[in-house]
């Protein structure tokens, strides 16, 4: 299938740019004295259409990408008057990655955007409209490791707590929303994304659907079924617009700044970490299975994972536990340790 849609994309280009034929067949003026401000750069959208369909990447994903390389357009445009990417060579891009820099654009945000940068030419490549990815000895910039510490256990039973006798929709909605990224381990796109299809409390289990497309199910712990329970209560009064789970008040999808605030205000009563977001839960998540003896394996299908290496930078912060296992299992171990 893949090599079908490659296929039909090259013959696109092919016929667009090297056939001689009336405007009408097009819709690129062809003719010899064309202005440069006049050519049309077909690659881009062809290669966005070929994420978003052919390799099922999310929307926001996407959506990063058209940014990366229309950023990337610009400059070429407004520095070099150059509009078509596909010849760009690499001391063209070099000039861009210095600009980023010196507009104090961190290293890892360069990275990304110079990463999207290159699948787009890794597209070009596989396309045969380019012969060499102009990226390909490129070196990623340095970037610091930034550890996130993982909420405590106790952190997160106060936080869960403090919504003990608490009834009102908002109450309910936010309490399940810590309990559902806490005992899942689910991402804030794949929670806002949540259907009421998705839910299935009969089997004790939720679908998520999560990059590219895939879904992986995850079992449901009683406690959280119970805090569903009486989340749907709630949520069937109010006329919402569409079949998400999670909705406002006012019945709308939820949205991602609004999840990051609940998170942030509830654990900050409890937490002096300077990071307190979803993703931290979802550390906090994949940490304490793996002190608890949880395969990593395990870990890596519930995290929706595609290697185990995305799932062991989790691994460092089960360091003391394995030290504190290690002096008491071990025959000369030190057992006051």
């Amino acid at each position: 299938m893949e090599s079908f849609l490659l296929n039909s994309y090259l013959s696109i280009l092919i016929f667009c740019n090297f056939e001689r034929m009336d405007d009408q067949k097009c819709g690129i003026d062809l003719s010899p004295d064309r202005n440069i401000e006049k050519k049309i750069d077909l690659s881009i959208p062809l290669f966005i259409e070929y994420i978003s369909f052919e390799k099922n990447y999310s929307p926001h994903t996407v959506t990063a990408y058209k940014k990366d390389l229309e950023s990337f357009q610009t400059f070429c445009k407004n520095e070099f008057d150059e509009n078509e990417l596909i010849h760009i060579p690499y001391n063209l891009i070099r000039n861009w990655i210095v600009e980023l820099v010196e507009a104090k654009i961190s290293n890892r945000t360069i990275n990304r955007k110079i990463s999207s940068l290159k699948s787009y030419f890794n597209y070009l490549q596989k396309t045969k409209q380019i012969i060499q990815n102009p990226l390909q000895k490129h070196q990623s910039l340095k970037v610091p490791k930034n550890i996130n510490i993982p909420f405590s256990e106790k952190e997160i039973n106060e936080v869960i707590l403090f919504f003990e006798d608490k009834i009102d929709f908002d109450s309910i909605r936010n309490k399940l929303i810590i309990e559902m990224l806490y005992s899942t381990g689910m991402r804030r796109a794949e929670l806002i994304g949540l259907k009421m299809r998705s839910v299935d409390l009969s089997q004790n289990i939720v679908k998520v659907l999560g990059k590219r497309n895939k879904e992986r199910q995850i079992p449901l712990l009683k406690s959280v079924m119970e805090t569903m329970r009486s989340y749907q209560i709630e949520r069937n009064k109010i006329n919402s617009e569409g079949d998400y789970y999670f909705i406002t008040k006012k019945g709308k999808k939820l949205y991602s700044t609004l999840v990051y605030r609940i998170i942030n205000e509830y654990f900050s009563m409890v937490s002096v970490k300077a990071k307190k977001s979803p993703h931290v839960i979802r550390h906090s998540f994949a940490t304490h299975l793996l002190n608890e003896g949880a395969d990593l394996n395990s870990v890596k299908e519930l995290l929706g994972h595609s290697s185990l290496a995305s799932t062991q930078v989790y691994t460092h912060s089960n360091l003391k536990e394995i030290k504190r296992m290690y002096n008491n299992a071990h025959p000369r171990g030190n057992k006051n340790n």
